[in-house]
């Protein structure tokens, strides 16, 4: 099957194949996906950080390396460093934004073929504390200009704090 069939395929059925969808939705600038624009907060070299399409709350975004690996135990430690740093910081932003009580951190590379990322998923004061609040049912993500902007900034920020340290 060559490329162009493969962009037909859903991402399990390409993950199940021992295709990344992630690196061949990039090749093909969306192919897989859609286009990511509206959902994405920062992007350079090595990370690209965006809201998920179908989260499981308001706020659940995702940290995805440019670079493949499989999983965080693939990646080199300063890839590791660089995710959890950012995760870090938009932990903060992201309450300060959506004032939700806690952000859970969480990888979940699974398949034969898949591509590292992290999520982060909002808890709300009103939602109950635990696991669960990693398979709440998903829905479609809202774009919200006032909070993306603000999310945006902040973190655009934080990476000229971060360039002008080293």
């Amino acid at each position: 099957m060559n490329e162009k069939d493969l962009l037909k395929l859903s991402a399990k059925e390409l993950t199940d194949m021992g295709i990344c969808p992630t690196c061949l939705n990039r090749k093909y600038n969306g192919a897989i996906f859609g286009n990511d624009e509206n959902l994405k907060l920062y992007e350079d070299d090595d990370i690209e950080c965006l809201f998920v399409a179908n989260p499981r709350a308001v706020g659940h975004m995702m940290i995805s390396s440019k670079k493949h690996y499989h999983d965080m135990s693939e990646a080199p430690d300063k890839l590791n460093c660089k995710i959890i740093i950012f995760a870090k910081q938009f932990m903060k932003i992201l309450k300060n934004i959506y004032k939700c009580e806690r952000v859970y951190l969480c990888t979940m590379c699974d398949g034969p073929m898949n591509h590292y990322h992290i999520q982060l998923i909002p808890r709300y004061k009103d939602e109950e504390r635990g696991s669960q609040n990693f398979v709440k049912k998903r829905f479609q993500y809202k774009y919200d200009e006032s909070s993306f902007n603000k999310i945006k900034q902040m973190i655009n920020e934080f990476s000229a704090k971060l360039k002008n340290q080293d």
